[in-house]
């Protein structure tokens, strides 16, 4: 890009959540980074070690406030079955002032841990989940 005005910096406000296929109007933030795992290649007459991509792993976290116990019970459910639960997880940014939108699917997610509650006096109530994933899919993106 050669040039940008200030305006057309993305806003988090924008962003949007669709978990397993359902809108999280109650999202507050989301991450979703790869992990590029490497091993070291010496090489003969090189001081400098080259890198050999060896995997990646996908890591997350999607924080909520606490509106309901949608998290909760679709997790509980399934652990109780003895299952491991694993969600789809959709991010949408769409800032309008921005050049396009940004939607990214993260797919095979399964959460670290599950929240049975967590809450503090006066204080507003918030989930937080950490999570995994194999798969990623940029379904669209920002660009002139």
């Amino acid at each position: 890009m050669k040039a940008y005005t200030d305006e057309q910096v993305f806003l988090g406000t924008w962003g949007e959540i669709w978990f397993d296929g359902d809108f999280m109007a109650e999202v507050k933030k989301f991450r979703a980074e790869v992990e590029i795992s490497y091993e070291d290649v010496p090489q003969c007459r090189k001081l400098g070690k080259g890198k050999k991509m060896t995997g990646y792993e996908g890591k997350g976290e999607v924080g909520f406030l606490k509106v309901s116990s949608y998290v909760t019970e679709r997790v509980s459910a399934a652990l109780k079955a003895g299952k491991v639960p694993s969600f789809t997880i959709i991010s949408k940014l769409a800032d309008p002032n921005a050049i396009g939108a940004e939607r990214i699917a993260c797919y095979n997610c399964k959460l670290e841990k599950m929240t049975l509650a967590d809450w503090e006096r006066e204080k507003t109530g918030e989930e937080n989940y950490s999570f995994f994933f194999s798969e990623w899919e940029l379904l669209d993106t920002a660009s002139e």
